[in-house]
């Protein structure tokens, strides 16, 4: 921005006005400006993992037929001409906060291809689990752009990463910007967790709160020796170097975070309010959102945060793979969990000032087909669902796009991943025309897509 702290004098030297612009011109594209700045300085990402069905949820259909539209109603919301399926109540109350994109698709019907696009914004082509060519996460690469103190991650996710029957997705991390943008996965302390098959891995960290910091410092120390073996030059240092780094990385930062970082305090859901905690439930998925609110608070600038069982397994536990049994696992397992913590964080968000500057994003695989299975279930769908922003300086009370009547495709202001991703970056005030170098010194641009016209 501009300086325009000198004399009039001062000013019609510059070239500025050389340039023939008037102060009063220069004060009003100042203050232009300032109002198209954007306001998000943190980012809370909710993955509803297994694709949420748009019927269900944000884009009801009461008046197809009833095999399309299923069992639950619609319902108004505070926005008047603005529908949520019925069993949102909590939610509908905060529709003036949130901004729904009704038209988002891609062509990704498998549940890897379907998050991989939807969290990197990029097609799925040879990709694997932990495979540095990988595109990186939202989450990792808004976190690229982001500065912090010394101790506090970039980025968190939590409480566990996604599977799909025993097999880890790909797209969850740094990608080819290299481990150190991975972000930091740690365990929601508390919480009754969602039924079904959840699994954790060797990199995931479980802060202990009572560690005493003499124990931690015994821990750097033994880090330091790993440093001085690793750099010693010989085959067999280089082979551990190798085999380590990643792991060694991880440590030092947990390390980091227990001695010396707001963070450790944000974890501790112990010191929050028992009527705050209360509001989320004690359910992991209300206590995930609240830690996401902590953490935050402390500083971190992106956390991502898991609404769902961590394995689908076929869609047997508590999870959004709905090919069976659809309605009532909606009605009694999954929506009034979901409704009641991102309400809660919303509410949160609002109560302490924080959700101007907090850009919240809704994401997950894809949609559910329109016609109902044999099962009482609904399938994968790509052609057409919904996503959601809120906060963060995006006005709320609005409708982007639309499915058609069936919602079987888009039927207006069609959305694709990669515009969803872009708008996400212009919230956090990041040039979705970026270039940045992975870690063979190959340009990528960040983004194929272009901002929804939301702002």
């Amino acid at each position: 921005m501009m300086n325009l702290n000198y004399s009039r004098r001062g000013f019609l030297r510059s070239s500025i006005g050389v340039a023939g612009l008037t102060l009063p011109t220069v004060l009003k594209l100042q203050s232009q400006a300032i109002a198209s700045a954007p306001k998000a300085k943190s980012c809370i990402v909710i993955y509803t993992w297994g694709g949420m069905s748009h019927y269900e949820s944000f884009d009801p259909k009461p008046d197809a037929p009833s095999d399309v539209r299923g069992e639950f109603k619609a319902i108004p919301t505070a926005t008047p001409g603005i529908q949520y399926c019925e069993h949102l109540p909590l939610l509908a109350k905060h529709s003036e906060k949130l901004a729904i994109v009704r038209s988002v698709h891609h062509n990704q019907g498998a549940h890897q291809g379907g998050m991989y696009i939807s969290l990197t914004g990029h097609q799925p082509v040879g990709i694997k689990a932990g495979k540095r060519t990988n595109w990186p996460s939202l989450t990792a690469m808004v976190s690229r752009f982001q500065e912090t103190r010394s101790g506090t991650p970039r980025a968190i996710r939590m409480p566990y990463s996604m599977y799909d029957n025993g097999g880890l997705m790909a797209g969850d991390d740094g990608g080819w910007l290299g481990y150190n943008y991975d972000p930091v996965l740690i365990r929601t302390p508390a919480g009754t967790p969602f039924r079904g098959v959840t699994r954790y891995n060797d990199l995931e960290l479980k802060l202990k709160l009572n560690v005493e910091k003499g124990r931690v410092a015994s821990r750097r120390t033994l880090l330091g020796q790993l440093e001085q073996t690793a750099g010693a030059g010989s085959s067999q240092a280089i082979g551990v170097h190798e085999k380590y780094d990643q792991q060694d990385h991880f440590h030092k930062m947990a390390v980091d975070m227990l001695l010396d970082s707001p963070v450790r305090e944000a974890y501790d859901l112990e010191q929050e309010d028992s009527r705050i905690r209360d509001m989320y439930s004690d359910h992991v998925c209300g206590q995930t959102l609240l830690l996401s609110r902590r953490l935050v608070e402390a500083g971190v600038p992106v956390v991502q945060a898991l609404c769902s069982a961590g394995d689908l397994a076929g869609g047997s536990g508590d999870n959004w793979d709905t090919h069976r049994d659809h309605f009532p696992k909606m009605k009694d397992r999954l929506l009034p969990v979901f409704d009641r913590a991102v309400s809660a964080l919303l509410t949160d968000l609002e109560m302490r000032g924080m959700l101007d500057e907090t850009l919240v994003v809704f994401l997950t695989d894809f949609g559910r087909t329109p016609k109902i299975n044999g099962n009482g279930g609904r399938d994968h769908h790509p052609g057409v669902y919904s996503m959601v922003l809120a906060g963060g300086g995006i006005p709320g009370g609005q409708v982007y796009g639309s499915s058609d009547s069936m919602g079987a495709s888009p039927g207006s202001k069609a959305c694709t991943p990669a515009d969803f991703h872009a708008t996400v970056y212009k919230a956090m005030g990041i040039d979705h025309h970026a270039e940045l170098h992975d870690q063979l010194g190959r340009p990528f641009p960040i983004c194929d897509g272009e901002p929804l016209p939301i702002f």
